[in-house]
């Protein structure tokens, strides 16, 4: 028996991230931590399976092991599908050759066999290093209706911060009739988002036409956009409403955290009509101790607290000991702060060590710059990690 899938998912999840710095030494960027008990990955998963979308391609390519063991079989996502489903899609040894994904049109033009063996009639293109909730089957539902060869979700930002995202200059009908990347000069405020929707033979056609041209970055955003554009496609912005972040930076991943605090979070995880959804082990419930005093944080599961914590976020199996102070700061499971230390505007990474009366980070009114520790770092007793100071002209 025939069978179709209407769209296929395809998720870039090859970066280095390499403005993450230490946090992605060993760790591709999606399978990084975030919200204490989440990684960067499960929310564009979760939008899919929330979205009615149940077939999923992963292309990973830097650092995958733990972005694999992560995602195993998609039972966590509901993607473990005998027909669809999550898939990993690695670079591979093919007739060809074996070839690393160039950009993010080539890796997707590397897994066209990949995406034919479903038939889909739309292709939905996501990246793996954002923070969002989002129905892509409304946008499918307006992509159809506009009979668009291509729609892209785009996002208002702060003019002063257009230059630094594909910007689109829209008609009123939403038709897109100019696209610049990362303008010096912006005319419109609207962003792209990285999330396209594209007829699949259409956005086949011009995949083969970007790999045969030796002189392309083989990029959506440089070459194949820009194409489609000049070549009077139709092409429609799909304006998005809700939360969003591209959280490609450490001060931008903090960022994200933080907006998870409070009685009224600017992004709230805990909507029970959307559901994210999680790899998360069985832990036992939180210790918190007689001298521990917690204020606006979260505390997962497994934690051990008898220390101070102010306005943080601590994952599983992280023990803060007695007198230790951790503020303002994202702490990844399996971390022991001991006694006296002190943690301030800091992400310390998993299965870190800070020594007693250690004192990590400064505060945010003194210091730009996030202090990071690395997964697996041992900080002897008495020592500091401490960013410079931000100058009054910096400020």
């Amino acid at each position: 028996m025939f069978r179709k899938k209407e769209c296929v998912a395809m998720l870039l999840a090859g970066g280095k991230g390499s403005r993450l710095y230490d946090l992605t030494d060993n760790t591709a960027k999606p399978a990084v931590s975030f919200g204490a008990k989440y990684r960067i990955i499960d929310f564009p998963l979760t939008n899919c399976i929330n979205s009615g979308i149940d077939t999923v391609g992963v292309l990973t390519q830097y650092q995958p092991l733990v972005l694999n063991e992560y995602i195993g079989n998609g039972q966590p996502w509901d993607l473990d599908r005998n027909f669809g489903g999550v898939n990993i899609l690695p670079p591979y040894q093919g007739k060809k050759g074996a070839d690393w994904y160039k950009g993010t049109a080539n890796a997707i033009y590397q897994n066209m066999n990949f995406i034919e063996r479903y038939d889909p009639d739309y292709v939905l293109i996501l990246s793996g290093d954002h923070i969002y909730k989002m129905d892509y089957a409304r946008m499918l539902y307006e992509h159809k209706r506009n009979n668009a060869d291509c729609t892209i979700s785009v996002i208002e930002v702060p003019l002063k911060e257009a230059s630094r995202f594909g910007i689109m200059s829209v008609n009123d009908d939403g038709s897109i009739y100019k696209f610049e990347e990362k303008p010096k000069v912006p005319d419109s405020t609207k962003a792209s988002m990285g999330i396209y929707i594209f007829n699949r033979k259409k956005l086949f056609e011009y995949l083969t036409e970007d790999a045969n041209d030796p002189e392309s970055s083989n990029d959506f955003g440089k070459n194949i956009i820009p194409k489609m554009l000049a070549n009077g496609e139709r092409m429609f912005a799909y304006p998005f409403e809700g939360y969003w972040k591209d959280v490609g930076t450490i001060s931008s991943l903090w960022e994200a955290n933080m907006d998870l605090l409070g009685e009224e979070p600017v992004f709230n995880l805990e909507d029970p009509s959307w559901k994210i959804r999680s790899r998360t082990a069985t832990e036992p419930p939180q210790y918190i101790g007689n001298t521990a005093v917690i204020q606006n944080s979260i505390i997962t599961e497994g934690c051990e607290i008898e220390g101070t914590v102010i306005n943080s976020l601590i994952s599983s199996s992280v023990r803060i000991e007695k007198g230790a102070v951790v503020k303002d700061s994202v702490i990844m499971s399996g971390t022991l702060i001991k006694e006296g230390a002190s943690v301030t505007y800091s992400i310390v990474d998993e299965n870190a060590v800070i020594g007693k009366n250690s004192v990590v980070g400064a505060d945010k009114s003194t210091t730009k710059n996030v202090t990071v520790v690395s997964a697996g770092t041992v900080l002897e007793d008495g020592m500091s990690m401490i960013p410079e100071k931000t100058s009054k002209k910096q400020k």
